[in-house]
């Protein structure tokens, strides 16, 4: 067990390295923890609660678990899975897609930032990571612009999966303002990322 998290440590570090820093974007995170710090209850992304209109089956699912043990299995599983949805699916804008402004779905070929999330979180999930270690969450790029990415949480840190990065971050390692995200207790709450 020693010697397996050994190995998942060795593993990130040689993989996770980055030059971007996103503590001073995110003030309310203290830059020395590994997961993200929750700030209570906040609104659901209309977003998302219009998913849940269509796809009730999954939202009705329960979170199964809070948090998965990072062992070099599973880092090569979510660094597979995020490669394989980046390099699969064509961005391109709801406008362009569905002719509305918003709509959360899984790409057929084609999506925004929250289609290559909800992607790599149902192909995760699939392959028996729970529900609430793999946590829909939104925020701001590095130009401002609203985002959503996959973040799961693991004993070793919160790692981002996201469509504009090729690779897997912890969070403070990506450029993102962080504004709220699924609940690990409940995929249906949503917590908070900032203090007030």
């Amino acid at each position: 067990m020693i010697k397996t998290l050994l190995c998942a440590s060795a593993l990130m570090a040689s993989c996770v390295g980055a030059n971007a820093d996103a503590v001073h974007l995110n003030p309310a995170q203290p830059a020395s923890i590994s997961n993200m710090e929750t700030f209570g209850r906040t609104s659901m992304p209309v977003g998302y609660y219009e998913y849940c209109r269509r796809y009730g089956d999954r939202c009705a699912r329960p979170a199964d678990g809070t948090s998965v043990s990072l062992t070099r299995e599973r880092w090569k599983e979510i660094i597979r899975v995020n490669n394989t949805v980046n390099t699969t699916v064509a961005p391109v804008t709801d406008s362009e897609l569905f002719g509305v402004e918003e709509r959360w779905d899984y790409p057929q070929s084609a999506g925004d930032c929250e289609d290559y999330a909800l992607e790599k979180r149902r192909r995760l999930n699939d392959m028996g990571y729970p529900l609430g270690a793999l946590l829909m969450t939104v925020g701001r790029d590095a130009d401002g612009g609203g985002h959503a990415v996959l973040t799961v949480v693991t004993d070793m840190g919160d790692f981002i999966l996201d469509n504009q990065e090729p690779r897997v971050l912890l969070w403070r390692d990506a450029e993102l303002t962080y504004l709220k995200r699924q609940s690990q207790e409940d995929p249906n709450d949503w917590v908070s990322l900032t203090a007030g």
